[in-house]
C-alpha cells in the first residue's frame, strides 16, 4: 500500500489551495473536483495523498510530533544546541511566531484539503452507494483525526468541511468554536464507523476500519468526558476484538521492530513509513531515530529529545518496558558505553525508535517504522479510566482492563516475570484514576500520548510545579500554555482568524 500512497501525492498537491497554508499566494482560475475526479480510483487516490502527508516530516516524521513530545513531562531538551523554536516548545515561553508551528499548521490543513476534495469527488463520481460510502468513510475518518489534532493543540479553529473551489476565499475564514470542531469531528466517526469495512485490504492498519472509527470515538468521548460514550465506544472494540483482528502482542519490544511493524494485530491505526524512501515537500522523511537517538554514538543521533533523569531514575528498573523504552548504554567507537560517559547529553536516551528503525539510512532516518497512532493497550486503558468514572469508582472489570497491560508488561523477551504485579481491588477512585494516568504515561511512553493526558486532565500544574515533577518548567502557564499560538503569519494574511490565544 506505501508504494500507492507516494505515487498518489502528486495528485493531492491539486487540492493544496483548498487548505489554509501559503495564504499568500494568489493562484488564478478556480478549482472545480469535475476536473480532478473521473472515477474511483481517483477518489481513493486523493485519500492515499492525504496519508502520504500525515507520513511526512512535517507531521508525524518529525515537527508536529517532536512538539507533542517535548511539551509533556516525559520528555526534554538534550543537546541544547538545537534551534530555538524546540526549546521553546519544550521550556514554554513560545511566541505565536516560532517555526514548529508554521511548519505543521498548514500541513494539517493540506491533509484535511485532500480528503475533503475526495468527498467532493465521490458526489460526482459514478459508483456503487456503497463503494461512494465507503470511499467517503475513509476520507471522513482522516479528516476526523486531522481535525482531532488541531483543536486539542489550537482550540477555536477554522473548520472547512467542504471542497473550497475559490482559493481566495480562503483570506476570509474565521475561526470555528472549539465545541463545534468536536461535533463535527464526532459525526464524522460515527459515519465512519458505519461504512468502514471490518478489515482493509491485506489487513494493513494504516487505513481506519470499524474498529479504528470506534476507538477513535471512545478518545474523542474521553476527552470530552463524556465517560459513558467512552466506555460504550470502548467496550464495543474490545468486545469485537476477534472481528477486527485486535490483541495486545506477546512481547513489548516487538511493537518498536520496525521490521516487524506490517499488519500487527496491537496497532488499530497506524502511520506508515517506507524505509529508504522520500519525496517532495518532506513525504516519507522520518527523523524520529536520529532526533532520539544519541549523539556522538556508533549508531547516530542528535541527542535532542531525550528525558530527564528523574524520568529514568523514578522508572523502577523491574519494569521490562523500562528497558524497552531506554537506551541507557550504546556502543562509542566500538566499545559499550554507559550514559554517564555519552559524549553530549548525559542521559540515558529514548529507544523505541533508534533501537530497530529496520531499513533506514546510518542515522535511522527514512525508516521502516509504523508509529502506533491508536493500539489496543490503549482501548483497554481509556475503558478502564471511563467506567471508573462512570461507576465512580473502580469495578473488577475496570481492573482487569489494567491487569491485561500489566501482564504483558511481564513477558520479558520471554521470560515470564513478576512485576509489574496485578491490580488488587480496594483503590478509591481518585486513586484508581491515577493509577491508571500512570500506567498510560509508562505503557504510552513517547508515543506522543503525554501531553494529550496533562492537558485533557489538566495536570500542567502538578506535573511541571508539584515536588514530584519529573520535568519541572517554571514557565508552564496553566491560563496560557494549554493551547499553542495560531500561527502569526496565518493572522497576518487573515485577521478574520484572530483574537490570537490568550497569553501569546
Amino acid at each position: 500500500m506505501k508504494n500507492k500512497i507516494y505515487k498518489s501525492i502528486a495528485v493531492a498537491m491539486t487540492c493544496f489551495f483548498a487548505g489554509c497554508a501559503d495564504l499568500e499566494e494568489r493562484p488564478v482560475g478556480l478549482l472545480a473536483p469535475e476536473s480532478l475526479f473521473n472515477s474511483a480510483n481517483d477518489v481513493q487516490t486523493a485519500i492515499f495523498g492525504a496519508y502520504g502527508w500525515i507520513a511526512s516530516e512535517r507531521l508525524y516524521g518529525r515537527q508536529f510530533v517532536t512538539a507533542l513530545m517535548l511539551r509533556g513531562d516525559m520528555v526534554d531538551i538534550g543537546d541544547r544546541g538545537t534551534p530555538a523554536e524546540r526549546q521553546q516548545v519544550n521550556d514554554f515561553n513560545m511566541d505565536d511566531n516560532n517555526g514548529m508551528i508554521r511548519s505543521f499548521w498548514p500541513y494539517w490543513y493540506q491533509v484535511i484539503s485532500a480528503v475533503n476534495a475526495a468527498i467532493a469527488g465521490a458526489d460526482i463520481v459514478d459508483m456503487s452507494d456503497a463503494d461512494r460510502n465507503r470511499l467517503v468513510a475513509e476520507a471522513r475518518f482522516v479528516r476526523a483525526f486531522s481535525y482531532f489534532h488541531l483543536v486539542r493543540t489550537f482550540g477555536d479553529i477554522p473548520y472547512i468541511d467542504y471542497f473550497i473551489t475559490d482559493p481566495e476565499s480562503v483570506k476570509e475564514l474565521s475561526k470555528t468554536p472549539a465545541a463545534q470542531v468536536y461535533e463535527g469531528i464526532l459525526a464524522d466517526l460515527v459515519f465512519a464507523k458505519e461504512w468502514l469495512p471490518d478489515t482493509q485490504p491485506s489487513d494493513v492498519r494504516s487505513r481506519p476500519t470499524k474498529g479504528t472509527a470506534a476507538s477513535y470515538l471512545a478518545t474523542v468521548h474521553l476527552t470530552l468526558e463524556n465517560y459513558q460514550q467512552a466506555y460504550n465506544e470502548a467496550k464495543w472494540v474490545i468486545d469485537n476484538k476477534s472481528r477486527f483482528g485486535y490483541d495486545l502482542e506477546a512481547d513489548y519490544q516487538d511493537l518498536f521492530r520496525a521490521e516487524l511493524a506490517n499488519n500487527m494485530r496491537e496497532h488499530i491505526f497506524a502511520v506508515e513509513f517506507l524505509g529508504q524512501q522520500n519525496g517532495g515537500g518532506g513525504a516519507n522523511d522520518d527523523l524520529m531515530a536520529p532526533m532520539t537517538g544519541i549523539r556522538g554514538a556508533d549508531e547516530l543521533g542528535w541527542s535532542v529529545c531525550v528525558p530527564s533523569m528523574a524520568v529514568y531514575n523514578t522508572w523502577d528498573d523491574r519494569d521490562y518496558r523500562k528497558g524497552v523504552s531506554f537506551a541507557a548504554e550504546a556502543p562509542v567507537n566500538g566499545v559499550m558505553t554507559p550514559y554517564s560517559q555519552f559524549d553530549n547529553t548525559q542521559r540515558p536516551h529514548i529507544a523505541k525508535y533508534r533501537r530497530y528503525p529496520g531499513n533506514s539510512n546510518a542515522e535511522g532516518r527514512y525508516s521502516d517504522h509504523n508509529y502506533a497512532a491508536m493500539r489496543y493497550a490503549e482501548i483497554l486503558l481509556t475503558a478502564a479510566e471511563a467506567l471508573t468514572e462512570v461507576n465512580n469508582g473502580p469495578n473488577a472489570e475496570a481492573i482487569g482492563y489494567v491487569n491485561e497491560v500489566r501482564e504483558r508488561a511481564r513477558n520479558a523477551g520471554g521470560q515470564v516475570s513478576t512485576f509489574p504485579e496485578d491490580v488488587q481491588s480496594g483503590l478509591s477512585k481518585d486513586a484508581f484514576i491515577d493509577l491508571v494516568l500512570e500506567e498510560r504515561r509508562i505503557e504510552l511512553s513517547f508515543e506522543f500520548k503525554r501531553w494529550y493526558d496533562i492537558q485533557r486532565r489538566r495536570m500542567g500544574d502538578q506535573v511541571f510545579k508539584g515536588p514530584n515533577s519529573l520535568e519541572p518548567q517554571a514557565n508552564f502557564d496553566a491560563s496560557r500554555d494549554y493551547l499553542m499560538p495560531l500561527p502569526r503569519i496565518e493572522l497576518d494574511v487573515n485577521p478574520n482568524l484572530g483574537p490570537q490565544n490568550p497569553g501569546y
